[in-house]
């Protein structure tokens, strides 16, 4: 079946070019022209993916954001009026997956929808082996991660990340190289997104986020994902 996409956004023209174009690529889209309805189609619909509006006329698409994060782990594109890197920096902190800045084309819209659900579909069909680093225990095929049978929300893409750093522990990598592997496309320049997803990683993950052991910090090379970890050898 073909994966459903749920529009969030009042502008009805805008709304009604995007449904056709991406039906015409092989979604099945439905719309909603207010936060709170959008809200109450991603709990009736549970779609595939959401885009998204940063303003809406009863709230804005930040705050819509945290309501569904509150109970769906929905992959959310959000689409920001300008291109403001502090809406941006915000709408990635709270849980988006990705961020587009209007006006935009509409192939981009579909190249970078299609890279959400890549990254879903091959989390799902991932083999069933679990990385274990201490007490942390990350599971690509139920995409969880525990730290002490704890579980760690995250959004999808930062999921992902986590996984490309512990499958490479011990090696440090560049934004660029982690941009590459799991979005499948080149960093752009002074883009900082990664270190906004890698804070919120250790939030999730750290005991003490502001002195992390388990993603550390390797000045002007990038992040090294900690080979042991809780005293294991």
């Amino acid at each position: 079946m073909a994966d459903q996409v749920l529009i969030v956004d009042d502008d009805r023209r805008l709304s009604a070019m995007l449904a056709e174009y991406l039906t015409g690529n092989g979604f099945r889209v439905q719309a909603a022209e207010t936060a709170g309805a959008g809200i109450a189609e991603v709990a009736r619909l549970s779609p595939d993916a959401v885009v998204l509006d940063v303003m809406l006329p009863d709230m804005d698409g930040f705050e819509a954001l945290k309501r569904i994060r509150a109970s769906s782990d929905v992959p959310v594109l959000m689409l920001t009026a300008r291109g403001d890197e502090t809406d941006r920096i915000v709408g990635l902190e709270i849980g988006a997956d990705d961020y587009l800045p209007k006006p935009f084309n509409p192939r981009e819209l579909l190249a970078r929808l299609k890279a959400i659900l890549r990254r879903r579909n091959a989390g799902a069909n991932a083999s069933p082996r679990i990385l274990r680093f201490g007490q942390l225990e990350i599971d690509p095929s139920s995409r969880s991660a525990r730290v002490d049978g704890r579980d760690c929300p995250m959004t999808s893409y930062q999921f992902d990340l986590l996984v490309a750093l512990a499958e490479n522990a011990g090696r440090t990598l560049s934004r660029e190289q982690l941009m590459d592997m799991v979005k499948g496309e080149e960093l752009e320049a002074f883009d900082r997104s990664i270190d906004v997803h890698v804070s919120r990683i250790r939030a999730a993950i750290e005991t003490d986020p502001k002195h992390p052991r388990r993603i550390i910090t390797v000045r002007g090379a990038g992040y090294v994902f900690a080979r042991f970890q809780d005293g294991d050898r």
